[in-house]
């Protein structure tokens, strides 16, 4: 096995059957419907126009490119749509490196070649996107070759392997077509995700939200910074962002959808499912600084008769996030906020006991008008890690986490 740089490639003679130079190579072509690692052709520039050489007709690669067939059997080039160039698609575009959690642009393309058989496989190994992958474009053809290698051995390289490349195609209609997705990056914590995300152009941030996964999104864009966020929003059509609002937080989806046009979020409500919608258009119509505009409405909340085994069950059965399931909230048949009980508590009983013996004292609330000032005040006070709101009537509305206060925080600064 050896390696090779694609600049290197890029210009090398093709030499054909009868051991005539024919022509240079002006491509490297990926299908990656087929293969997203192995090259599938080159485009090869000849005197009669560019023509295809299939990589299963190239025997070797090693001062020139050594192809099996006469160049009159390469076919003209047709559309390349189906084809990923690496020169034109990956050389000075920004990728996202899923490893190191960040963006970078591609400044040279690291080949393997092996022999099978009686013909070259070619297949790219990572991408360069240190000096050492800019100076030899640089200098290709204006210094000698060997002078070149000298001064590159000097260079440490700095090279993402392929796999952890993600890509970012712009063009929808090229996005299917070759089978561009992103895998990788949806593996990622959503905190990265959203940093990567604004290091994006606008239209780069909107082919990723594209194809990222509704739930995946969903998290990722919540961490967005809320100018970003916005932009993102106006950018994606209307199904598609309700597509990933149904899977926010219900007060998050509000606080994101207050900060709309009313005509956009009017369209983005319409195409939501209805729970999803009820609950959401519920929300904002509370004023964002307020608690009720904090809270969130998926919480756990069971009668004041029921038992540890009963909180068990809702546990088991509960969709929301995490944060809010550290509290379960009892109320009375009037859904009067009676109790609320810590999860520590839960976990260290017997099934048959009664929640009421498992509350915590004193009963910690406040009203769905209070001040975000006021919420924040009484987190710090009481060192609470859920806030539950209450209407005039001491009804529970809703449940306000730590980390929407943590938020508030982080956008005050």
């Amino acid at each position: 096995m050896s390696a090779l740089a694609l600049t290197e490639l890029l210009g090398a003679p093709v030499i054909d059957t009868g051991g005539k130079t024919c022509g240079r190579v002006r491509e490297v072509a990926l299908a990656p419907q087929e293969d997203r690692v192995r090259i599938s052709v080159l485009i090869v520039k000849t005197k009669t126009g560019d023509r295809v050489l299939p990589l299963q007709s190239v025997t070797s690669i090693n001062g020139g490119v050594h192809a099996s067939t006469a160049v009159g059997e390469w076919p003209p080039t047709g559309a390349t749509e189906g084809l990923f160039l690496l020169e034109r698609d990956l050389l000075d575009q920004q990728v996202i490196d899923v490893h190191g959690r960040k963006v970078v642009r591609v400044n040279d393309v690291d080949l393997q070649q092996e022999s099978v058989g009686n013909r070259a496989v070619l297949k790219v190994w990572s991408v360069d996107v240190g000096a050492r992958g800019a100076i030899r474009r640089l200098l290709k053809g204006v210094v000698p070759l060997g002078a070149l290698h000298l001064l590159l051995n000097q260079i440490p390289p700095r090279t993402i392997p392929w796999d952890f490349v993600d890509l970012i195609e712009t063009d929808p209609t090229r996005r299917i077509k070759l089978k561009i997705s992103h895998d990788r990056l949806a593996k990622l914590h959503p905190a990265d995700i959203a940093d990567i995300v604004e290091d994006l152009a606008p239209d780069e941030r909107e082919a990723v939200f594209e194809t990222l996964d509704e739930n995946v999104a969903a998290d990722a864009l919540g961490e967005v910074e809320p100018k970003v966020q916005k932009a993102i929003v106006e950018s994606l059509d209307s199904d598609r962002v309700a597509e990933i609002v149904e899977e926010m937080q219900p007060d998050a989806a509000a606080d994101l959808l207050a900060d709309l046009p009313e005509e956009k979020t009017e369209k983005i409500l319409e195409e939501m499912r209805p729970e999803e919608r009820q609950e959401v258009s519920g929300l904002l119509e509370f004023k964002e600084d307020s608690a009720a505009g904090r809270m969130t409405t998926e919480y756990i909340a069971l009668p004041v008769s029921a038992t540890a085994h009963d909180a068990v069950e809702a546990l088991r059965q509960f969709e929301g996030r995490v944060e809010t399931v550290s509290t379960i909230f009892l109320v009375d048949s009037r859904n009067t906020l009676a109790g609320t009980v810590p999860l520590a508590k839960l976990v260290l009983s017997s099934p048959t006991t009664p929640l009421l013996a498992l509350t915590q004292e004193p009963l910690i609330s406040c009203r769905a008008d209070a001040s975000e000032k006021e919420v924040a005040e009484l987190f710090d006070k009481y060192n609470l890690l859920t806030l539950p709101v209450i209407d005039e009537n001491n009804h529970l509305t809703g449940v306000i986490t730590s980390d929407d206060v943590i938020s508030l925080l982080r956008e005050k600064l």
